[in-house]
């Protein structure tokens, strides 16, 4: 649970987890906590998917093979794709103070940042460089690197993008985004006194000055 800075209450509406490592652990885990809630993920490589995020797919089953009704659901996110959007974006121009003071927006999907975060944490962000590299057959390709050994923080941002994705919000109409705003004007209370759910919201997504109702630009 986050509290805005108008008091409002925001929960997660998706939360992605990796499967990479222990994965029956993370699919009980998941399954436990409801698919409404958590989306097992699994990360591939590659440039040349239609969709940056493909499922779910069943990954619970018995013995005998048959599907568990109430088991985990594992989604593919192709990891280069989010990666190159997030280097795309932390690559807009910035308005600067004084700019904004005259009205000047962020570009959409600017990526901002709070002031504490740590120097270790913003390394991790951009631990990674984009290369071409030659097949033995001899034809390029391009591929992720590590300049670094810990990523975390990328990772967890294109995970947190793939949630994004998966509840939808690169599809939300302008008048969904003008309705979350809305809840998070006020106090953060409804005409009862209790906390408005905000389930929509999603804090890896910042909402831009101007939002168009169309597919996802993720290829652009």
């Amino acid at each position: 649970m986050h509290t805005h800075a108008n008091g409002a209450r925001l929960r997660l509406a998706k939360l992605a987890i990796d499967t990479g490592y222990e994965a029956p652990a993370v699919y009980a885990w998941s399954r436990r906590q409801g698919v409404a809630q958590v989306a097992p993920v699994k990360g591939v490589e590659g440039f040349n998917r239609s969709s940056p995020v493909s499922g779910p797919t069943y990954v619970d089953v018995t013995d005998a093979g048959k599907r568990l009704r109430r088991g985990a659901r594992l989604w593919t996110v192709a990891v280069s794709t989010f990666k190159a959007e997030t280097y795309r974006h932390l690559g807009l121009p910035r308005p600067t103070k004084e700019e904004q003071a005259d009205g000047v927006q962020h570009p959409p999907g600017t990526v901002h940042l709070p002031d504490w975060v740590e120097s270790e944490w913003l390394k991790q962000l951009v631990a990674e460089e984009l290369v071409t590299v030659r097949t033995k057959r001899g034809f390029a390709r391009l591929e992720w690197q590590k300049l670094r050994e810990r990523n975390e923080a990328l990772d967890c941002r294109v995970y947190a993008r793939a949630a994004a994705w998966i509840v939808g919000a690169d599809r939300w109409s302008e008048a969904r985004w003008a309705d979350l705003e809305a809840q998070v004007a006020g106090d953060g209370k409804d005409d009862g006194g209790h906390d408005k759910a905000a389930a929509g919201s999603i804090r890896a997504v910042r909402r831009p000055a101007r939002r168009r109702s169309v597919a996802s630009n993720y290829m652009r």
